[in-house]
């Protein structure tokens, strides 16, 4: 299965009908053969199957087995008693459980089973009644997210980015108008980057302009930021070096989830943004070599930011693999990626640390491919949005006075944002 392969639509999937009407053991290859025979032998047919002809379903010894619009899906008695959406188990108003997980017997099995069109009724040892949308049951299965992505995107290289001609947003239409705000996710939320043209170049303007998109997240750099090539914080950014492509934050035990930069002036030359699909990257390792790409997922290592100035002391350090991924689907979801950051290996055994170098050196070599590099020329009135999650940064290095401004918003937040404007994030 390909690492992000973009969101399946279950929709589709659940219009269309079911195939034949074989015992549902048959419709995959047992994962555990000697298990399969066990539960196969003691498989209970206290009810026939189909009631409708687009599901078939039966009552197994751990679980209830369902297939619907071709998707076999497998539900554990507890969990479909812990998931009943009924009034007295469920505050439709709040979206809160109001039942007792505690109270559920682990042991139990509904007494009663039935299968309307659309519907699967099923009838509890006390009398309760739960029922479930087959649909619902679709979307929320194991089954079914494994198929899905959480989050849709388009992975990029730098042909993918340019011919894609994605528009950035008008700072007037951006700021007074809700359809031009879920563009402007959209478009975020699918390549990781995103830009907003025409922001006067403040300092205050740029805070209004990430303020509508989230909560501004503090940090020791402060709220807004503000910085030139004065080396005032312990860092290379300060300078007027060349930065190779890193993710921010790394140090931290969660990484800030989304950067903003604005240029506000630059009176001299060089200094471009670089911009790189660390998914793009991870995905390539994940079909070239599967084992490199489990190696980065699973393998933690530290990320550390040390700073003895004058007026700043800090010493933070975060903790976690290179790639983070959903185990159930293998979607990375964070690329942890600072070779200026990366603190002494010391969590990694001897046998191990060879291989977890070729792995590193496989996901660089990828991310540092020239096709692979989008470069930006950053100039006032033009703010770039990066998930910094996903997508990498660097610059080339400059002269003269370069002004940038920027902040890290809460990614939870931007999220919200983009669900509340019916994205699905």
């Amino acid at each position: 299965m390909a690492l992000t392969r973009g969101i399946v639509r279950l929709s589709v999937c659940l219009q269309s009908s079911c195939r034949g009407a074989a015992l549902l053991h048959s419709a995959r290859a047992p994962s555990n053969p000697g298990r399969e025979r066990v539960l196969l032998s003691s498989v209970r047919f206290q009810h026939s199957v189909p009631q409708s002809n687009k599901c078939q379903w039966q009552l197994r010894e751990d679980c209830l087995e369902l297939t619907y619009g071709g998707l076999v899906m497998h539900f554990d008695y507890v969990w479909l008693r812990d998931h009943c959406r009924s009034a007295s188990c469920y505050n439709a108003k709040t979206n809160q459980r109001n039942l007792d997980t505690a109270d559920v017997a682990l042991t139990i099995r509904p007494i009663k089973t039935r299968v309307d069109d659309e519907t699967l009724f099923l009838t509890w040892p006390d009398g309760h009644i739960t029922r479930y949308n087959l649909g619902w049951l679709a979307r929320n299965s194991y089954e079914g997210q494994k198929q899905s992505a959480m989050q849709p995107r388009i992975l990029w290289n730098l042909d993918i980015y340019t011919n894609a001609n994605v528009p950035s947003a008008s700072w007037e239409a951006f700021m007074n108008c809700g359809d031009e705000l879920k563009k402007f996710l959209h478009n975020f939320l699918l390549y990781g980057i995103a830009f907003v043209e025409g922001v006067p170049a403040t300092i205050e303007d740029t805070e209004d302009v990430t303020q509508r998109v989230s909560l501004i997240r503090e940090t020791m750099y402060g709220r807004m930021w503000s910085f030139t090539s004065d080396f005032s914080r312990g860092d290379t950014a300060y300078t007027k070096l060349a930065l190779d492509r890193h993710t921010d934050t790394s140090y931290f035990q969660e990484p800030c989830g989304i950067q903003v930069f604005h240029c506000l002036r630059h009176e001299g030359t060089g200094g471009r943004t670089l911009l790189v699909d660390g998914f793009h990257a991870a995905d390539k390792v994940f079909k070239q070599s599967p084992e490199n790409f489990d190696l980065l997922a699973r393998v933690p290592i530290k990320h550390e930011y040390i700073e003895n100035m004058s007026n700043h002391r800090n010493h933070m350090i975060g903790i976690g693999p290179v790639l983070n991924v959903y185990p159930w689907n293998n979607e990375v979801y964070m690329i942890r990626y600072n070779n200026y950051d990366r603190a002494v290996i010391n969590t990694v055994p001897y046998d191990v640390v060879q291989r977890w170098y070729v792995a590193h050196r496989e996901l660089t070599m990828e991310l540092r491919r020239p096709e692979n590099e989008l470069w930006v020329k950053l100039k006032p009135g033009k703010v770039l949005f990066v998930d910094n999650w996903r997508v990498l940064h660097g610059r080339e290095s400059f002269t003269g006075l370069r002004q940038l401004c920027g902040c890290y918003l809460t990614r939870d937040d931007v999220l919200n944002t983009a669900r509340s404007l019916g994205l699905q994030a």
